[in-house]
């Protein structure tokens, strides 16, 4: 017999916009159930994605630096790699995480079911556990159910050899030979950690640049290095075939406008973008409108087109961040529990954590010469900053894109060592409606990395005194 539960909200994905808009939905007094089909919570970000593959990309970025000590006097011996310690060590950490969320699911009395769930009507879920099956129905239901890596047609997908952004954080072996389907934020990310780690590590991208979309003055540092550390970047490339031999290596043909190339690889990690989940939802039950890339159509309210449905994070488009999924899980959760709120953000801020790091937010100059939109640029070189120059990071730069008549932020661009954490600050003025004045009169510590980004306002403004620019006439 099957068991029949009701709750006033049910959230379908316990990843970082899930569990985020079931506990801001329990902090405003609502029944809240929350179903995943993972034993623990967190969803692909904590257990599959964003942690752990910072986890590695952090030790990786210390084994990088360590090796360019011997430029500053000193030297180590060769690294002694315990991939079962880097392994363990990873794991801990997204335990520790795990355990944290669950405690704080347990104090604001969410309850948990895992589970499958799919849809029954625009009211009603099915969920199947490893026991037995369950009706659930609701007065309100989120839907944040996520994305999965996309798969190009052809490749033997379930061959070990060939790797996802998923399976390649397992980090099974390191292979003498890595090709990386892909060059964009994962490829590039999983591509380094290979590379420092010992891997002869190549890139096939199709479109002409790295990072596409991403500003040229902005990859270009990554890019120097990447050549040094990766055996080839082949862009404007694609592959046509990859095939599985007896000895479980992989024959890969590679075709651009110059050449065809035949090469024979350990592993092939695919790295072309993530698809959403919803035709694991039955969703086509429901009335909520999905277009053809299968992303569902919401409001800024976050409700789908049946009222009492929402859909948050990867499963609504594009950017697929997790702390935009967060944002609008908030947002979703307050909505559906009564209260005022909607996703009205002047910008969702992105970052590549790659070494160096790169980091935007608000207007790119791409975006801006695409759609003929005016804009002025105030923009400090690293090689100028000393805490850059002592941490060997001077192929750095911060750049700010301002309003040519209010002179306040639209855009902010930087890479280089923690661009990362310093594009909170041009969040920050973004929203603000901050001008150079702004940040300019605004005293940041020195020598630190975040003083550049006053520097950048300073260049703007013509008040700059760390480096000698002309007087323009304004």
């Amino acid at each position: 017999m099957t068991e029949s539960i009701h709750s006033e909200i049910v959230v379908m994905g316990a990843g970082p916009g899930g569990y985020a808009a079931a506990f801001r939905a329990a902090d405003l007094g609502k029944k809240v159930l929350l179903i995943d089909k993972d034993p623990t919570l967190g969803g692909v970000c904590l257990n599959r994605g964003c942690i752990p593959s910072k986890a590695l990309l952090h030790i990786s970025k210390v084994m990088d630096e360590a090796s360019h000590l011997s430029s500053m006097g000193v030297t180590y011996g060769k690294p002694d790699i315990d991939l079962d310690a880097i392994r363990a060590h990873k794991d801990k950490i997204v335990a520790q995480l795990n355990g944290g969320i669950a405690q704080i699911a347990k104090a604001r009395k969410v309850e948990s079911i895992r589970g499958t769930a799919t849809f029954k009507s625009n009211s009603e879920l099915k969920v199947e556990t490893e026991d037995s099956d369950i009706s659930v129905s609701f007065d309100k239901c989120i839907i944040a159910t996520g994305s999965t890596s996309a798969m190009i047609p052809g490749i033997p997908a379930d061959h070990p050899s060939v790797l996802t952004s998923r399976t390649a954080l397992d980090l099974v072996d390191i292979p003498e030979r890595l090709l990386v389907i892909g060059g964009g934020i994962i490829g590039l990310e999983l591509g380094q950690v290979y590379a420092v780690f010992g891997s002869q590590v190549s890139v096939v991208e199709f479109l002409p640049n790295l990072l596409p979309g991403t500003d040229p003055d902005l990859v270009k540092p990554l890019h120097r290095k990447l050549k040094k550390q990766f055996q080839s970047i082949l862009l404007s490339s694609k592959v046509t075939s990859v095939e599985a031999n007896d000895d479980g290596t992989l024959n890969v043909t590679i075709e651009n406008d110059k050449e065809t190339l035949m090469q024979v690889y350990d592993k092939v990690l695919v790295s072309v973008g993530r698809k959403p989940n919803t035709n694991l939802l039955n969703i086509n039950v429901t009335d909520v409108e999905v277009d053809q890339q299968g992303f569902i159509h919401v409001d800024v309210y976050r409700r789908t087109s049946v009222k009492n449905i929402f859909a948050i994070g990867d499963i609504t488009g594009n950017p697929m961040l997790a702390h935009k999924a967060t944002h609008e899980g908030k947002v979703a959760a307050e909505v559906a529990s009564g209260h005022p709120a909607a996703f009205d953000v002047r910008a969702i801020p992105s970052v590549v954590f790659t070494d160096p790091e790169i980091a935007w937010a608000g207007l790119t100059e791409t975006e801006a010469k695409e759609n003929d939109v005016a804009y002025e640029k105030g923009e400090f070189p690293w090689a100028a900053s000393g805490k850059a120059i002592i941490m060997g990071a001077k192929q750095g730069k911060t750049k700010i894109l301002f309003d040519p008549e209010t002179k306040q932020v639209l855009g902010v661009g930087i890479v280089g060592s923690g661009a990362g954490d310093m594009i909170s600050e041009g969040m920050l003025a973004i929203e603000m409606g901050a001008d150079a004045e702004d940040i300019g009169l605004t005293i940041h510590p020195h020598p630190t990395l975040g003083e550049t980004f006053g520097m950048a306002a300073e260049v703007f403004q013509g008040t700059i005194t760390d480096l000698y620019i002309p007087k323009k006439n304004r």
